[in-house]
């Protein structure tokens, strides 16, 4: 196992390619504030980051990574465009598999701004590509934002394809959702009793006729949360075509060229996710002009759906095909909403990724051996 002072002096070499493709070195601090997080990813992130706090500045959190830090610094006082490289340790509580570090390091680069989103995601990814080179990866790419138009194209309520994109980064929550707005699933017994005694003396009337009241929530939450379950049970379901065209365009996992092609075929039926395609088509130029061979390059559409919850739009991951027991080496993609979010209603095009130096370090020396 390398050293903490040799993973660091490889991190710096990666350091220094990027500030040599122009980013402006930038610093994160450590302790980074609870609330924003928080806000961002809900209770779910307190399952993986190292939380703590103090008198003064309140729930803090060691940091999970760079981004959100970077971007609101970018969003507080930022150029347009601009390109900034860290390098630094990020903290992440690990549970269930001890064998994963809870404390590594991360080197970044990320590109706010510019003309051309398409032509800023090849840029990136082109760059990557470039720095890994040598340790011969598979590079896997993905779309959340084509996941996100089929989601809008569907013939259902705006609060049935909210619940979907909000759990289109928890794979099996979303499916659930999915069959169960289809019809595929049967409704819980208890589910189906507390919906026909809604129907039978409505929300405020189960509400009198219950027990204590336990918990946070005040009895006009729970009376609301009551009706908009009758109201979606009163909803018919999803059309089995567009259900199982959802289900046809989870699955894809082809070359970015015949995945193009298969979904261009879906579009037919579900012509909301065209404008997404036309960009993956335009992405798709604009990577062979940086000198990527985009017919060998694979597309998966559901990837990124299980790390990468703030990506909304092109993803991407390097991967050593000779050791599955590894993470991604590099992973990265799109995240102009959460610019939105984080520049209180003032978006800018964003798009980085970072790098795990130590797995560059490994890789390296089992190809020199």
């Amino acid at each position: 196992m390398a050293s903490k002072a040799e993973v660091l002096a490889q991190a710096e070499r990666l350091h220094a390619f990027f500030r040599n493709a122009g980013a402006q070195p930038v610093q994160a601090a450590v302790l980074q504030p609870a609330e924003t997080l928080l806000d961002l990813y809900g209770e779910d992130i307190r399952a993986r980051a190292y939380v703590t706090s103090d008198a003064i500045r309140g729930e803090q959190m060691l940091r999970p990574d760079f981004t959100v830090p970077v971007v609101q610094m970018h969003m507080e006082s930022g150029a347009d465009p601009a390109r900034y490289t860290y390098l630094g340790e990020v903290f992440r509580r690990q549970e269930r598999d001890p064998g994963r570090p809870s404390e590594y390091i991360q080197v970044g680069y990320e590109l706010f701004g510019g003309d051309s989103p398409v032509e800023a995601d090849a840029e990136v990814f082109a760059l990557f590509s470039e720095m890994l080179s040598p340790l011969g990866l598979r590079a896997a790419t993905g779309d959340i934002g084509l996941l996100l138009a089929a989601i809008g194209g569907l013939s259902t309520t705006e609060k049935r394809k909210a619940a979907l994109r909000r759990h289109v980064w928890r794979p099996r929550r979303f499916r659930a959702l999915l069959d169960r707005f289809a019809g595929r699933t049967p409704l819980p017994e208890a589910r189906k009793r507390l919906l026909a005694a809604l129907k039978g003396q409505g929300a405020e009337a189960l509400l009198e006729a219950g027990g204590p009241e336990i918990g946070l929530r005040s009895r006009a939450d729970v009376a609301a949360r009551l009706r908009t379950l009758a109201e979606d049970a009163a909803e018919p379901p999803l059309s089995a075509t567009e259900a199982e065209l959802l289900d046809d365009i989870l699955l894809i996992r082809e070359t970015c060229a015949n995945a193009l092609a298969h979904l261009r075929d879906v579009a037919v039926d579900l012509p909301a996710i065209t404008p997404a395609l036309d960009r993956m088509e335009a992405r798709m130029d604009a990577l062979a002009g940086q000198g990527i061979d985009v017919d060998l390059l694979d597309f998966e559409a559901s990837y990124g759906r299980t790390t990468m919850e703030y990506y909304d739009g092109f993803v991407f991951g390097f991967y050593a095909e000779g050791r599955p027991d590894l993470p991604p080496v590099a992973t990265g993609g799109r995240y102009d909403a959460l610019t939105r979010i984080l520049g209180q209603g003032r978006a800018v095009p964003a798009v980085g990724g970072v790098v795990r130096p130590e797995l560059v370090l490994t890789l390296t020396a089992e190809a020199a051996r």
